[in-house]
């Protein structure tokens, strides 16, 4: 069955949007039955899970993090994470950048963007995302590569539209006001959902899980 999924959801995409394959609380067997099949982009929001599958699992595969980091977390996600897609606070931005110069390494990351309804998600405004981009050159251990966001949960396919266009808007905005952004080309929309909706506003990379592997383990 994920053979089949990914197969029918890799013929819809258009070309050059990535899939991230989002297997988080799924088991090994499930993310290596996708392997098998050629994915190697997969997603993953729990530190402990996300190391212990890292270390575990075939070296080529590209771990994003797309879950809430907490800073003592670190050091679980950042040795590993090919992108981090979830930065949501300077107070982590900043974090992340220690991290990365006490490590020599550069860290790739996307913004979170806060444009749906619901108080309860995490991220930057509009207003925010452009404060912390004027202040890239304070953070050289880390690479942004563009943002990421969700839209508000509803059935209201129009609704939905609405905010992947707000993010796909200050996306754009952010390209033309900060050009010398190296690799500032990625946005991070669209889930099992509502992916079709995400690609026509622009979106470069989706985020599948149970499209995929069905519904999740807990």
């Amino acid at each position: 069955m994920i053979a089949f999924n990914l197969e029918k959801i890799k013929t819809e995409l258009p070309s050059g949007v990535k899939l991230v394959a989002v297997s988080k609380f799924h088991p090994f067997e499930a993310i290596l039955e996708a392997y098998s099949e050629g994915q190697r982009a997969f997603g993953e929001n729990r530190p402990q899970e996300f190391a212990a599958k890292a270390v575990q699992l075939p070296p080529d595969i590209e771990w994003h993090f797309i879950g809430h980091l907490q800073t003592n977390k670190l050091k679980l996600v950042l040795p590993y994470a090919y992108l981090v897609e979830s930065i949501d606070t300077l107070h982590l931005l900043e974090a992340v950048n220690n991290w990365g110069e006490k490590n020599g390494k550069t860290i790739q990351v996307l913004l979170e963007v806060h444009i749906g309804a619901e108080e309860t998600k995490q991220g930057f405004t509009p207003s925010e995302v452009k404060a912390v981009l004027q202040m890239a050159g304070e953070f050289p251990y880390v690479r942004f590569r563009g943002l990421m966001g969700m839209a508000s949960h509803t059935d209201d396919e129009e609704a939905v539209a609405a905010d992947f266009a707000k993010i796909e808007s200050l996306f754009d905005e952010c390209r033309g006001q900060f050009p010398a952004l190296d690799g500032f080309d990625q946005l991070s929309i669209g889930m099992s959902d509502d992916w079709p909706i995400a690609v026509r506003h622009g979106s470069t990379e989706v985020r599948i899980g149970t499209a995929i592997f069905g519904n999740r383990e807990y």
